[in-house]
């Protein structure tokens, strides 16, 4: 357990110690940006059939050649057709760019960029989950910044407003649709580095759940568990607000209720569209309030080895937080509670709460380990995830490297334990 320091594993010494309160000073620093920052409320059409209403917006607000990113797969499903159909009808002209892959990088944006200029596109438009939504949104970006997609990441990069963007998400998980973020792969150096600007903010998406319904099992419980995610990891933020956290912990409950509605019949409308508008919920809390270590060691398992980012959090979360635990318990007990679990204490919810997380991924076949993770590269996948945490996340309870490697080295697959 993580939450005893015994005389074989001392305590942090005085030089953690120092640099947490340089940490915690940094992300002091970071929240007075972000509170005085104002970050815009995309219009949102919710619904069963609500992609007619954006498209109806869309044409509202005078577009004239929409640039629609998605991937190839939702082109052979079908599901991008329709939308250019109605879009036609609507006098606007459209070209589709499907060419984006699970984890876009910078030369796929940097295609995509040129590809909108050459057909004289003035709005974007995003399909699909979350890289098509991050894709779009840097696309759109990178056409009126006049910078190169590399030259984008961190945070406030942006020169210039990006062309209007929009957003129709067929997965709920990553709440793209509602952020200020936007997350591309370096693949030279196998890291995953964020693009954070408040112009980022689609001007209108819909949740609709008929673009939900043939997402098969796995992409559900990986989407939902990324939502889950954003939500627990931003009400344990140390940046949460009582608005992050009213949108935290709703979203807690719906997924909890509705996700494994969703897993087992595709076909549940009404659990789709719960997931859909919980989705949205954690991704407006975590825009404010921020993720933590899950994100960060999740995205170095994304960067590395390819794992799907909600998968990649599913796996990741109830080992963090059994770390965090000693620093978050009253907090964690306000999840509990939110999930459903009932007992007498803070710690007994608590505790409850990470259990509930770890019995939720069983039901929804994601494992305790991730299977392509090797022994080797847990130093490297570990000091990564410090440098992106301890740049940019307000956690409750920080880790040094040797306890970031020991709760990675709880997700090594039984063959490199043994090792």
């Amino acid at each position: 357990m993580y939450h005893g320091e015994s005389m074989s594993n001392p305590g942090p010494g005085p030089l953690f110690k120092m640099r947490t309160l340089l940490y915690r000073a940094r992300m002091l620093a970071l929240r007075g940006l972000t509170m005085l920052m104002p970050v815009p409320r995309p219009i949102l059409f919710v619904g069963a059939d609500s992609t007619r209403e954006l498209t109806r917006a869309i044409a509202r607000f005078g577009t004239g050649h929409v640039f629609i990113v998605t991937d190839a797969t939702l082109v052979k499903l079908g599901v991008i057709e329709p939308i250019v159909e109605h879009l036609t009808s609507l006098d606007i002209r459209t070209t589709v760019f499907d060419r984006v892959e699970p984890d876009p990088d910078f030369a796929l944006v940097d295609a995509g960029a040129a590809e909108l200029e050459a057909a004289g596109c003035d709005a974007v438009l995003a399909v699909g989950g979350g890289s098509p939504m991050d894709a779009a949104k840097v696309i759109a970006a990178r056409v009126t910044s006049n910078k190169p997609a590399a030259k984008l990441t961190g945070i406030l990069k942006l020169t210039a407003p990006p062309l209007p963007i929009y957003a129709l998400p067929t997965t709920a998980g990553s709440g793209s649709e509602v952020t200020i973020a936007a997350v591309l792969t370096d693949r030279e150096a196998q890291l995953k580095k964020p693009v954070v600007d408040p112009k980022l903010v689609p001007a209108a998406a819909a949740l609709d759940p008929l673009l939900m319904l043939g997402l098969p099992p796995g992409v559900t419980a990986a989407t939902g568990m990324d939502a889950m995610t954003h939500a627990v990891e931003s009400y344990l933020s140390r940046h949460a607000t009582p608005d992050t956290d009213r949108l935290a912990l709703a979203a807690v409950r719906m997924i909890t209720r509705h996700l494994p509605r969703a897993y087992a019949d595709g076909s549940d409308v009404e659990a789709r569209e719960a997931m859909a508008i919980a989705a949205s919920y954690a991704g407006s809390a975590f825009t404010r309030a921020n993720v933590g270590y899950v994100h960060a060691i999740a995205h170095q398992f994304g960067a590395r080895y390819h794992t799907p980012h909600g998968l990649a959090n599913a796996i990741v979360m109830p080992h963090v937080l059994e770390y965090t635990r000693p620093a978050a318990e009253r907090r964690m007990a306000d999840l509990a509670r939110a999930a459903g679990v009932e007992s007498e204490t803070d710690a007994e919810l608590a505790e409850g709460f990470i259990r509930r997380i770890r019995d939720l991924n069983d039901e929804l076949g994601i494992p305790d380990c991730l299977t392509q993770l090797r022994r080797a590269d847990v130093p490297a996948i570990a000091a990564a995830a410090l440098k992106e945490a301890h740049s940019l996340y307000p956690v409750p309870r920080y880790m040094d490297r040797r306890r970031c490697e020991a709760v990675i080295t709880r997700m090594l697959p039984s063959s490199e334990a043994d090792s």
